[in-house]
């Protein structure tokens, strides 16, 4: 019988165990520590020790020197790498995201280096003690985001924090305190500073949460929306709508894709190009949240679609999510849902065969037939297929006689006049 590999918090304990056997003080930090407090269920553990790097990669059989310049090494244990750092001081950031180096201290000014109280907290799982020396366990009660020590001085060290304090409180439904949203309405312009990739996986990771609504809000209260890109200010008369549209959809977790497209929805298609490259998103995240706007706009008119423009969006990989995106817009802006609702009918009623069946007619049947090669060739097999799709065309020979028709049309129509 195989036994099960450790849990997260299995392997982060195992590491904190080989740690204090080895003389080393060894304690859980950050996040968990705060999961744990308000019951809910960690997704990451992990660990501060007063063991140096060197000495943590002695002790462990797989290591990852990954930051190992700031006293992180990653240890693997069976499935599960963790973090492990060493207690720190840090010496100046000077470019609003890192410091310039480091110093390995104790866990109180490990404490103090860090960014909110609430994550600011240790905790000895072989004693279990709560080690809190920045009052995160009065702010958790209290359920308040609060910056460690002067809030102006760890924004400046790293820009993100300002937003990290903006998904924070959405999604654990905190007040900020005065000094700290106080500090970032001051700084908000300062987020410009802070490189794209970290910008969009931030924003990501507050829009695709059940609780976007809240932080879009709050992002536009504090004053950080302007900044996120440039041209990102344009969305701030649509703040609101924009609101109503991401708590329309609903209560679980999003796609990247869906949550950008119900940001993005009320600019031009160049700005939702040029939104998506200067937040360095991938080519295919690009190309899905444009074709979402793009075509989210149409099923607002169902009625108009014919068959074979229904089929080809389901044949799209996300059309699922242009239905969803199109009704939280609907919701938002408290147009009637009939139509959507018939829509909805209508793709159910579809058999899945039929939604992106193979040509009755290609490439190959053209050329069989000594239809000559051209920018004709691609005007012929989409309308056939178009045909097909509505259901006017049901054999291969009915796609071929449309083709003859289509050529003799194209042959007897009026050679377009050159300017001289």
């Amino acid at each position: 019988m195989t036994s099960r590999p450790p849990t997260a918090r299995a392997a982060a304990l195992q590491i904190i165990r080989t740690l204090h056997d080895a003389g080393h003080t060894a304690l859980l930090a950050g996040g968990c520590v705060r999961d744990m407090l308000m019951q809910r269920r960690p997704v990451d553990f992990d660990v501060a020790t007063g063991a140096t790097p060197p000495q943590v990669i002695g002790l462990f059989r797989r290591t990852q020197k990954v930051g190992v310049q700031f006293g992180v090494v990653i240890v693997g244990v069976g499935p599960h790498w963790i973090e492990v750092a060493t207690f720190r001081s840090d010496f100046d950031y000077t470019d609003g995201r890192r410091p310039s180096g480091v110093q390995f201290s104790d866990p109180q000014h490990d404490a103090a280096r860090r960014d909110f109280t609430i994550n600011g907290m240790f905790f000895d799982p072989l004693k279990r003690e709560v080690i809190d020396y920045v009052g995160g366990q009065r702010d958790i009660r209290s359920r308040l985001i609060r910056a460690i020590g002067d809030p102006q001085q760890r924004f400046a060290e790293d820009h993100l924090r300002m937003l990290r304090a903006v998904r924070f409180a959405a999604r654990l439904g905190f007040a900020m305190d005065d000094a700290t949203r106080a500090a970032i309405v001051r700084h908000a312009g300062s987020i410009a500073r802070v490189s794209p990739e970290r910008i969009c996986d931030e924003l990501g990771r507050i829009l695709q949460h059940s609780s976007r609504a809240l932080g879009w809000r709050e992002a536009n209260v504090v004053g950080l929306l302007p900044y996120l890109w440039r041209g990102a200010d344009r969305l701030v008369e649509h703040a609101p709508l924009i609101e109503s549209r991401l708590a329309a959809l609903g209560n679980s977790s999003i796609s990247l894709e869906l949550a950008l497209a119900a940001v993005l929805l009320p600019l031009p298609v160049g700005d939702i190009r040029h939104a998506c490259v200067a937040l360095r998103t991938s080519n295919h995240t690009r190309a899905d949240v444009t074709w979402l706007c793009q075509n989210a706009p149409r099923l607002t008119e169902p009625d108009a679609l014919t068959l074979a423009d229904l089929k080809l969006l389901m044949a799209g990989r996300r059309f699922d999510e242009l239905m969803k995106l199109t009704a939280a817009d609907l919701k938002a802006r408290r147009a009637n849902p009939a139509p959507h609702r018939r829509l909805e009918r209508r793709a159910r009623a579809i058999p899945t065969d039929e939604i992106a069946p193979p040509p009755l007619l290609t490439g190959d049947h053209l050329h069989a037939m000594h239809i000559p090669q051209g920018p004709n060739y691609k005007t012929i097999l989409e309308q056939a297929y178009v045909a097909q799709l509505n259901g006017e065309l049901h054999t291969p020979a009915e796609a071929r006689a449309l083709a003859v028709r289509m050529m003799d049309e194209l042959k007897s129509a009026p050679a377009p006049r050159r300017n001289r």
